[in-house]
């Protein structure tokens, strides 16, 4: 496989799929030495069903570990860790994942319970979970879904799962972008195994699932993410960390020098152009919020917004690290705990949300 390579295949036979993927790729090639310790990085967001379009299907998950075994490696393990609000260990169990590491006997790293350590990304420094070092290989194997926050989320930004809590906090009063750039001059993913079998093209969260039955894989992460935008309507310019991870080394961002192999089937997909969170997100003051209370925002505000509910707010409601001991009217989170009306939780659910604003609306 070439670095600029991106081959995809549909079916719904999905570790017979993940199997064929990796053949055609050679990766028992690129990885070499069977006596490599390969670390799988899924992404398992929340405590959220695959089918929900959040996380990552597990049957991805036993192709790889199949392929590996049969051809001759031994030591591989997974690790990822939530996003904060959740617990790694809910997420375990809910996505299948006890199963997946009891049946081919492999370890699992929750990275939330994971020590760190500081390293230099190019100027920026970061906290990265200690498990990191202890692997020669890393597969990451996101899912190609929506970010309420920056757009898409796919490769680049699935490696936020191997840094601390606390730091997951501080990428977001850095802005996101930047660190997310430069965090992955700092891991280096040495293959992608993209889920794009219904992931939700709205909120990484979930709850909008829309099937594409689709599993790609490939060499480059800036380059996946920048088909990510093509394939979401957006340009790398819309997505900036896609732009500056270019800049900085990690990948390419050009599409058009992108080589795209379908394999098998050519299945047609018709993504759709609209955007709830672009809808809904007028009604909000965001202001360096973290990924899981703004996520459970979007979501209520789209209920909200369902019902005819959402035109009779008149206030805007605020969220986000900025707005710690400052006053105002309406906020979501404990972050606005200063003010005359919010939804505490750190982060609240969709759900107390969206009953505190239909509260707060109908007064």
């Amino acid at each position: 496989m070439e670095k600029n390579q991106i081959f995809i295949k549909s079916g719904t036979e999905y570790k017979k799929i993940t199997k064929e993927l990796l053949a055609e790729s050679n990766l028992a090639e690129l990885i070499g030495d069977r006596d490599k310790m390969v670390g799988i990085k899924p992404n398992m967001v929340s405590a959220s069903d695959p089918s929900n379009g959040a996380t990552t299907h597990t049957e991805i998950i036993a192709g790889i570990l199949e392929y590996l075994k049969e051809n001759g490696f031994r030591k591989m393990m997974i690790l990822e860790g939530s996003w904060v609000g959740d617990r790694t260990s809910d997420v375990f169990e809910v996505c299948g994942y006890q199963q997946i590491c009891d049946d081919y006997d492999v370890e699992f790293h929750d990275t939330q319970k994971d020590k760190s350590f500081t390293k230099d990304c190019r100027g920026l420094e970061l906290k990265i979970c200690s498990s990191v070092k202890e692997v020669d290989f890393l597969i990451n194997v996101p899912v190609m879904k929506g970010h309420c926050q920056t757009k898409i989320t796919c490769a680049l930004k699935n490696m936020k799962g191997l840094i601390p809590n606390t730091e997951k906090r501080h990428f977001h009063s850095m802005g996101l972008h930047k660190p997310i750039a430069h965090l992955n001059t700092g891991i280096h993913q040495d293959f992608i195994v993209v889920d794009n079998i219904c992931g939700d093209l709205d909120f990484e969260d979930g709850g909008n699932p829309v099937v594409m039955n689709r599993i790609w894989t490939a060499l480059d992460p800036v380059l996946v993410d920048a088909y990510v935008c093509q394939q979401l309507h957006y340009r790398v310019s819309d997505v900036p960390y896609v732009k500056l991870a270019g800049e900085l080394g990690v990948g390419c961002s050009d599409i058009s020098k992108a080589d795209i192999r379908i394999l098998g089937e050519d299945v047609q997909q018709n993504i759709p152009r609209r955007r709830k969170v672009v809808e809904v997100a007028d009604a909000v003051e965001e202001v360096d919020s973290c990924s899981a209370c703004y996520g459970y925002l979007i979501p209520a505000l789209d209920m909200l917004k369902q019902e005819g509910l959402l035109e009779k707010l008149h206030e805007k409601i605020c969220i986000g690290q900025g707005y710690r001991g400052k006053s105002g009217e309406l906020g979501v989170g404990h972050c606005t705990r200063n003010f005359r009306h919010h939804a505490e939780g750190c982060p609240p659910t969709e759900n107390q949300i969206y009953e505190f604003l239909k509260e707060y609306i109908s007064r």
